[in-house]
């Protein structure tokens, strides 16, 4: 059994729309470790290369990490990410037994 993370999960209806959302999600403890500075990061990237009429980078920049808090908060992720770490195992075992 693999342990919980300890933020409350997102309300899957949480909008997560705007650079708002997103960052009083991230303000409250909801994503990976580091999300909150590296949201920050990227979004003045994306801000830095898009111009006036194509404002895509940020867009990406806003999905990206609405998908990562929601990837982060969903209940299911840490039995697959263990379930990926044990297969992994697995599989490193037999090729050194061959």
């Amino acid at each position: 059994m693999s342990a919980q993370h300890s933020e409350p999960p997102v309300s899957a209806s949480l909008p997560l729309r705007t650079i708002g959302d997103i960052r009083a999600a991230l303000r409250s403890g909801h994503g990976f470790p580091g999300d909150r500075e590296s949201f920050e990061a990227d979004l003045q990237r994306a801000l830095e290369a898009s111009s006036e009429t194509d404002l895509n980078a940020v867009a990406a920049v806003i999905v990206d990490y609405r998908g990562r808090i929601r990837l982060y908060q969903d209940p299911d992720f840490d039995i697959a990410v263990q379930e990926g770490v044990d297969f992994t195992a697995r599989l490193k075992r037999e090729n050194q037994s061959q």
